[in-house]
């Protein structure tokens, strides 16, 4: 039947057995959802779940903790539905999958947001008592952990929201301490001055993770330093050494020359008579010397044990040393003159370089990025070093330069450069003391670097190609800097002795800070009596208390051991971490090292990484832009479980788009899901199991159903297993829409409308609908959490009940069925294809109005199905008749001359006149 029934001369519409159920094809998410929330919390879902697992295998997926500042966004939302997929697909596969949600709750950001409301209320932050700063900054982040959570919870996040994990917990913090501690035991950790990236606008060091780069228009300079000394090439004196900077304010503090040993220089000489050294390559690309004479080239090795003048040498004091020329092996041609000039206050290779020849940096820069006051060249003109108006042609820099006769030129020049990805600021290399955690160091015969590339191999990484990358990133890592020199966060509780320079290592003493850590988490330091905490064997006024705040990274890289082992056992380890791609740099790195330094692996079994939620153009969204999704917006318009559907649907190992476009399409595909549960729900309506069948005596078609769903049921478990949902939805999707809407239902509608309520062949094909809805609410429930349960309250309402508890349905193995059976079914839909196509030119010319008007024709069927002479065709196209036809070529459609059943509507021989009940309709009416 493709019509609905209609009034002649008998109303048979009663006799009809159509689909009924309450469960509405409007979806009305937004609106139901909070009462299935309201429904779960009441069932204490979560914790009756680890209830029935408690004996299961466990699948542990540690949760990356979000900064605990502001509403979620849409990378916030993609990330934790994505989580929630994954650890109810695994708990639907009958594991115990807990989820400990968390937060990261110190640093910068939140005390940033709080100095931010002092200086709003015209007060100095750092006049404000510590302990009260601090207890701002965690009122500050309870309070976005409270917002946080319940919009996590409205996503549908199924967790232990009741016990979250939080960084700034005493317990937590305690944890952190230790974890630090045992690199401090184990003589993993040293305090020394090198270049770090440091923000002069927040005033602290940063982590590579808290960068982030953007184009921006510098100057850029080519500086003259005039040769004072060459024992190696006496020809040199005199001659003038040009150097090419993009950042004008690292030449005050210049302390030496670097030269490649291998790279070709050359001495040129220009028509005013004055000579030039520079690499013979760079002076070919740069106009000013491109025509200059050349009196001589030779190797980088002669420039060794040669010294040229400051250009601001007149001015004395620092300026008057002579600086030598070293050999680096980090001096390329690739741009520049072949000649670098070394600041070790403001570069890692000016550093290691200058403290290889004995150099040491001289601290001319103020956290806040300001020269020292001493430094009188800048003649009294307080500029930060990152401000553009220091750094102009016309600022004081290259005017000194200028006036020294040093500046060859000063022009602008566009390229990337290091900011805060907070603060959005840029960053500068400046050297101070900080605490580090070394790389290259040998431990328990391997460096941390080694280990943590034994761990990186020993990781699954999806996708693949993830592995590539954070090995790149552990291979050239420098030293880890761990301190930060802010107020909100956990202190590096060290006591460092005031001769030595050496950290005190006592386990007694350490056990004691940990203790009072316990006791009153990270404020316990600052206010702590610490000669308590030494002892009696130590004098507190031999010591130095440490006030540096550890770097957040290792925080957050410190959770497993207050949530994965403390939870669930010393030595668990994690089964997945699951986080954006940013986090190889971040997060899973953090946890890497922290790992590999205390337990000498990985904290990870898995690791996967997702892409970036772009604009429906693939634009970054940006307030700028006006063009950012909000989740929350979503979820009042058209609720979570489109967004999760969203998600799932997505190729989220790459970057993915968001727009009215693309929810529109999911919404779509949405309805056509929602469709099949409600066509299972009605068509199922009063089915009892008295009703089933024996696979044995089911017709073909739906023994055929029923191997489909075997074959549904192998891909949905793979692309579970491997973390690609959008195979996994794309799948289910296809399965509702061609197998079954397309295909099995609108075959199988007749029989279920018309057939008799205890019809073998009516049981049948209800008994199948059963097995396909406890299969597909199965399947549904991770990624449309809300719709299953509406779905499966729909047939089986219980206050007590939810079918998140349900585990992975079984499929027989009879269901199926050999090769033969499969290829046999393709080729019977390819035909139905053929046959559909066929009649759609005459429907097109109205010359028949429905498929139930037509008479099939068809090539004798042995020579395309192979003889299968047991199959109802007229039932499997939905026609008045079909057959194989000796001598036909092609199929052909012809209008049938039978009367339509005033009940079920074919048009069929043992009609008598139009309106009349066929045999069946009249067995089922009269008998």
């Amino acid at each position: 039947m493709t019509d609905t029934p209609s009034q002649k001369t008998e109303d048979y519409k009663g006799t009809v057995f159509l689909p009924k159920t309450d469960f509405p094809m409007k979806a009305g998410l937004a609106q139901k959802e909070p009462a299935i929330l309201a429904h779960w919390e009441k069932l204490g879902l979560y914790q009756r779940l680890r209830e029935q697992r408690a004996d299961a295998p466990k699948f542990i997926l540690h949760d990356g903790p979000p900064y605990a500042n502001g509403d979620i966004h849409m990378g916030h939302a993609m990330n934790k539905v994505l989580k929630d997929i994954i650890t109810r697909s695994q708990s639907l596969m009958g594991k115990d999958a807990p989820y400990v949600p968390g937060w990261d709750c110190h640093g910068l950001p939140i005390e940033w947001m709080i100095e931010k409301a002092y200086k709003d209320k015209k007060l100095n932050k750092d006049e404000v008592p510590a302990n009260e700063f601090r207890a701002e900054c965690r009122a500050y982040a309870a309070k976005w952990v409270g917002v946080q959570k319940e919009q996590f919870k409205r996503l549908g996040i199924m967790g232990d929201w009741e016990d979250p994990y939080l960084t700034m917990k005493y317990e937590a913090e305690a944890s952190i301490v230790g974890e630090l501690l045992k690199f401090a035991e184990s003589g993993q950790l040293y305090r020394g001055s090198k270049p770090v990236m440091w923000s002069p606008v927040e005033k602290t060091a940063l982590a590579e993770a808290e960068v982030e780069y953007e184009d921006i228009t510098s100057t850029q300079i080519e500086v003259a330093f005039e040769i004072s000394d060459a024992p190696n090439a006496p020809e040199l004196v005199g001659a003038k050494a040009v150097i090419w900077t993009t950042t004008p304010w690292t030449i005050p503090t210049n302390q030496a020359l670097a030269f490649g040993p291998e790279i070709q220089y050359g001495l040129f000489e220009s028509e005013d008579g004055a000579r030039w050294l520079l690499s013979v390559e760079r002076a070919a690309l740069i106009a000013q010397f491109a025509n200059a004479k050349t009196i001589k080239t030779f190797s980088g090795a002669n420039l060794a044990g040669a010294t040229a003048r400051h250009p601001m040498h007149a001015k004395g004091g620092f300026f008057a040393k002579p600086r030598p020329f070293l050999a680096g092996d980090f001096v390329t041609t690739d741009a520049g003159t072949g000649l670098v000039h070394l600041a070790p206050d403001h570069g890692e290779d000016d550093f290691l370089t200058c403290k290889a020849n004995g150099i040491d940096p001289v601290f001319a820069v103020e956290p806040d990025g300001r020269y020292r006051a001493d430094w009188a060249w800048m003649g009294g003109e307080s500029l930060s070093v990152i401000n553009p108006k220091l750094n102009a042609p016309e600022g004081p820099i290259c005017t000194d330069l200028r006036d020294a006769g040093a500046l060859l030129s000063a022009e602008a020049f566009k390229h990337s450069y290091p900011h805060s990805w907070r603060s959005k600021a840029k960053v500068i290399y400046r050297c101070t003391p900080q605490w580090f955690i070394p790389m290259d160091k040998n431990h328990n015969d391997a460096t941390l670097r080694e280990t943590a590339l034994g761990a990186v191999r020993d990781t699954r990484w999806v996708p693949e190609r993830a592995e590539n990358r954070i090995t790149a990133m552990v291979e050239g890592r420098p030293d880890w800097v761990i301190s930060r020199q802010r107020a909100w966060g956990v202190p590096i509780a060290l006591y460092v002795h005031r001769k030595s320079g050496q950290y005190l290592n006592d386990s007694a003493v350490n056990h004691r800070i940990i203790d009072a850590f316990k006791l009153g988490g990270a404020d316990a330091w600052f206010a702590a009596d610490h000669q308590a905490l030494l002892g009696a064997d130590y004098d507190l006024a031999d010591y130095e208390v440490v006030n540096d705040i550890l770097d957040v990274w290792f925080d957050s890289g410190s959770t497993h051991s207050f949530v994965v082992e403390a939870r669930y056992g010393v030595g668990t380890i994690a089964d997945l971490y699951l986080e954006g791609s940013d986090q190889h740099r971040g997060w899973f790195q953090s946890s890497l090292l922290e790992s590999c330094g205390t337990r000498g692996r990985a904290p990870y079994r898995e690791v996967l990484t997702h892409g970036f939620a772009l604009d429906g153009q693939g634009r970054k969204m940006s307030k700028s832009l006006g063009n950012v999704v909000d989740p929350l917006k979503i979820l009042n318009e058209s609720g979570a479980d489109i967004l999760r559907l969203w998600v799932a649907s997505t190729d989220y190992f790459d970057d993915v788009r968001i727009g009215k476009e693309v929810l529109a399409g999911t919404s779509d595909a949405y309805r056509k899901i929602r469709n099949t549960f409600r066509y299972l729900l009605g068509a199922l309506d009063g089915y009892s199991e008295e009703e089933a069948v024996a696979f044995d005596a089911l017709p073909e078609l739906e023994r055929y159903v029923l191997h489909l769903l075997t074959e549904l049921d192998h891909e949905l478990k793979d692309a579970a297993l491997n973390y690609e949902f959008n195979r996994y939805a794309r799948a289910l999707s296809d399965f509702c829409n061609n197998d079954l809407s397309a295909f099995f239902f609108d075959i199988r509608k007749d029989r279920l409308y018309c057939d008799a309520s205890n019809d073998p062949k009516r049981r049948a094909y209800r008994h199948v609908l059963d097995l396909l809805f406890h299969a597909l609410v199965r399947y549904a429930a991770p990624i449309l959490c809300f719709t299953a349960e509406e779905v499966w309250q729909a047939r089986y309402p219980s206050e007590d009940g939810s079918v998140h508890f349900l585990v992975w349905p079984e499929m027989e193995r009879a269901w199926h069925g050999d090769s033969t059976f499969a290829v046999k079914w393709s080729e019977l839909r390819a035909l139905r294809t053929q046959v559909t196509e066929a009649i759609e030119p005459l429907r097109r010319e109205k010359i028949i109005r429905s498929s139930l008007e037509a008479e099939v024709a068809i090539p004798d069927i042995d020579a395309i199905v192979g003889g299968y002479r047991d199959i109802n065709l007229a039932e499997l196209f939905i026609t008045a008749s079909a057959k194989p036809v000796a001598g036909v070529n092609e199929i052909q459609i012809t209008k049938t001359e039978h009367h339509k059943c005033g009940r079920c509507w074919r048009l069929l021989p043992d009609v008598a006149e139009d309106g009349a009940l066929c045999d069946r309709c009249d067995d089922v009416v009269n008998g």
